[in-house]
Formats: structure tokens, C-alpha cells, sequence
């Protein structure tokens, strides 16, 4: 396992850790601001959301990879499906082609998914996980054409409902075997992951080819909000070097990308403040 303890080159930020993901939360920097602070720091990578990019996703691409940050990816592509879901169907496809131009503008090599919930009128995970998989693999060919992988994110099965009838690593890779695609695969975030005693063996099925993605934070004890109040590393009860180990065993060598939603706590800080912590934590607990 890499020993990060001198050397945080391998951290990279995601920008909903400082509210970027959200409209009118956290302090409000601008993209270049923070490409700067994180160059600052040390990280070695930036994550971006597509509603801070707009039409400017070469120009921001460029500012990065300037200041010595490697875009290491996009989220996401709208849900797939679900009472989230756009409608219809060639709207929705249109969005997913949309995601995909803006990570390959981006150069990010990698979009992230989050599939969207149970479809309306159906029940159980079955139907709608066999639409995700038709869905991802009609825009396979289009992003293997451009240059991106498409990184499959199971979510902790509390989002089942609305946000992920895609909840365990072992039904991503399931998926991924179904769409027999070489630019897909999958993003382990801890915070979905870290309950799942399975998850060991689970990485080691899906080997270096297919972890796209490692996602950092913590699942707080006293979790308030389970979108919107994730912990920083180290302040809850995930085997934060446990998980790391067993996606690094199985090959993942890329960045670690810290991704933190939370409105009550880390977005009400100074970004300055919250990324330093992020190198900290990464160093010490990580």
C-alpha cells in the first residue's frame, strides 16, 4: 500500500467539497481560484462538476493541467433512470452525449455515473438495473470514440429509492461483465462502500482494468442528512486504511479524490481551511 504519510501527490479534490456541486452553497470561488489553491497545496489532481464548467471546459482543462493538476474526471452524467430521470428517453441520451463532449473537452479521463433510482411503475432493483446496463452500453461506443471511461458508482442502498438502484460493487461489476465494454467500469467512494463486508473480494474480482475512480471521506456515527452531511476523514467509523488496502491490492494506483457533501459543517468554512485539512487527514489517516 502507498505510504502517503511525506508525499500527497496522488490527492485530488473533488469540488463538491467545497459546495460546488450544489447552487448557492459554499463560498462561492471561482473554478481558477480553485485550481490555485490546490496547485498551492500540493494536490495532484482536480475533479470537476459540470454545472461550475459550462462552455468552458477546454479553457478550464488548460488552467489545471497549467498549474500542475491532472483533471482526473467529470461528474456525472444525468441519472439514467428513475423518478429522477429526464424525459424522455432520446432527451435523456442527449444529456448522457452532453457529459460525455464536456469530459472530453475537460481531457478528464473518466465521467462518473450515479444511475439514477428505481423507475417509476416498477418495484425491486431488477428492471431498472437492466436499463442502466442497455443505457451504458448504447454510449459506450460514443465515449470510447472521445476518449473517456464511464465509471459506474454504486451509492450506499439508502438512495436506492431516488438516487442508485445500483447499490453494491458486486451488481456494478455484474453490469460491467453484462456490457463487456473496456472503457467501463467502476468508482469505489468510501462512503457507499464501507459497510459492505463483501467489498474485499468484490475488488479483487474487478482487478486494475476496472477501478476507475477511489473516492474519500467518512460516514459519520450521527450521520443528520445522508446526502448532505458527510465527515472528513478520520471524524467517523470507516476503515478508511482497510478499504484503501483492498482497492489498492486489487491494482488501483491513481488518485485519491476527496468528495465531501456537507452543507452544515465543511461548506460553511473557509475553502482555504477546508483543503488544508484535506492534506492533513490524507496524510495522517488516509
Amino acid at each position: 500500500m502507498r505510504d502517503f504519510r511525506h508525499d500527497h501527490s496522488a490527492l485530488a479534490l473533488n469540488t463538491a467539497t467545497l459546495g460546488h456541486n450544489v447552487e448557492g452553497q459554499g463560498a462561492g470561488w471561482p473554478v481558477e481560484r480553485v485550481i490555485d489553491a490546490c496547485a498551492e497545496r500540493g494536490f495532484g489532481g482536480i475533479v470537476f462538476w459540470r454545472r461550475e464548467i459550462g462552455k468552458n471546459a477546454v479553457a478550464i482543462g488548460r488552467r489545471a493541467r497549467a498549474a500542475g493538476l491532472a483533471v482526473a474526471g467529470l461528474c456525472r452524467t444525468p441519472f439514467l433512470v428513475g423518478p429522477l430521470a429526464l424525459r424522455p428517453l432520446a432527451t435523456l441520451m442527449d444529456d448522457f452525449h452532453a457529459s460525455i463532449d464536456m469530459a472530453a473537452a475537460l481531457e478528464a479521463p473518466v465521467l462518473t455515473i450515479v444511475v439514477g433510482g428505481v423507475e417509476p411503475e416498477t418495484k425491486g432493483m431488477a428492471d431498472s438495473l437492466k436499463r442502466v446496463g442497455e443505457r451504458v452500453a448504447a454510449a459506450a461506443p460514443y465515449a470510447a470514440e472521445r476518449g473517456v471511461r464511464l465509471a459506474l458508482e454504486p451509492l450506499h442502498p439508502v438512495y436506492g429509492g431516488d438516487r442508485s438502484c445500483l447499490v453494491t460493487v458486486r451488481d456494478a461489476l455484474d453490469l460491467c461483465d453484462w456490457i463487456d465494454s473496456a472503457n467501463v467500469g467502476i468508482a469505489v467512494d468510501v462512503y457507499h462502500v464501507w459497510w459492505d463486508t463483501m467489498l474485499a473480494d468484490q475488488l479483487r474480482r474487478a482487478g486494475r482494468h476496472r477501478i476507475l475512480g477511489y473516492h474519500l471521506c467518512d460516514w459519520l456515527a450521527e450521520t443528520r442528512d445522508v446526502l448532505l452531511d458527510r465527515g472528513m476523514m478520520g471524524d467517523g467509523v470507516a476503515d478508511l486504511k482497510a478499504i484503501r488496502a483492498a482497492v489498492e491490492g486489487a491494482g488501483y494506483d491513481g488518485v485519491c479524490e476527496v468528495e465531501i457533501f456537507s452543507a452544515g459543517n465543511w461548506w460553511k468554512r473557509d475553502p482555504g481551511e477546508v483543503l488544508d485539512v484535506c492534506v492533513e487527514r490524507f496524510r495522517s489517516v488516509c
